[in-house]
């Protein structure tokens, strides 16, 4: 059976403080911060962000991150802010649209409407730095799918884990509980559909997920 896999630019494809951490270069606690103060929040937060996975970012944020991350050496905080502003604002334009230029301590902004140069500041100092969002994501979305790989040890395996899924049995180098393999082995889909639902899975997973789910209601019945 034929599927498409799940790309990195998919609304779908999200991604924890620790992998957002991993593909910024940012720490918790700028993350943390930035968070608090509403200068840049995750698409997906929760109102109680002291719960495991309160902030879960999307494949945008990732992008709209790095690049903010990218210029934290040439720019003071205003000028983030600026930066930071921009992004949300045009968070629906597609990528080939959205470029900005440095130069010295100011940020000149092309407005994907008029296709103008827009800043604060006179022109006047060389330009340091040309950003196409689009380069910064492609970038990021090689980055992604490196840091999603899973390892030949993890294939077929399950764990438990108190900071994953609440301690539920998932397939290793994943989030996928093998309670979701079950379910949809039930509902009498074939390995090769539960892989279309979980690209990352393998048959081998899809087994051992079943045996596991299996044997766990064998001995809840006992």
């Amino acid at each position: 059976m034929a599927c498409d896999p799940v790309a990195p630019t998919d609304p779908v494809f999200a991604f924890s403080a620790d992998q957002v951490r991993t593909l910024t270069g940012l720490s918790d606690r700028q993350l943390r911060y930035w968070d608090k103060t509403g200068f840049f929040s995750p698409s997906y937060g929760e109102a109680n962000r002291r719960r495991p996975f309160s902030r879960v970012y999307s494949f945008r944020d990732v992008v709209g991150l790095r690049a903010i991350a990218m210029l934290r050496s040439q720019l003071p905080l205003q000028q983030l802010r600026r930066v930071g502003a921009w992004l949300a604002a045009h968070y629906d334009e597609p990528w080939s649209s959205l470029r900005f230029t440095v130069a010295g301590r100011d940020v000149y902004f092309r407005d994907p409407g008029s296709d103008q140069w827009v800043s604060t500041q006179p022109p006047g100092q060389a330009v340091l730095r040309d950003f196409c969002l689009a380069d910064v994501a492609e970038e990021m979305a090689d980055e992604a799918v490196r840091l999603r790989d899973r390892g030949p040890r993890d294939i077929g395996r399950v764990v438990q884990n108190r900071s994953v899924m609440h301690n539920a049995p998932v397939l290793a180098g994943t989030r996928i509980t093998t309670e979701a393999v079950w379910n949809f082995h039930t509902a009498g889909y074939s390995a090769d559909e539960i892989i279309c639902q979980y690209p990352r899975l393998t048959a081998a997973d899809v087994r051992v997920a079943i045996a596991w789910e299996s044997d766990a209601r064998e001995r809840a019945a006992s």
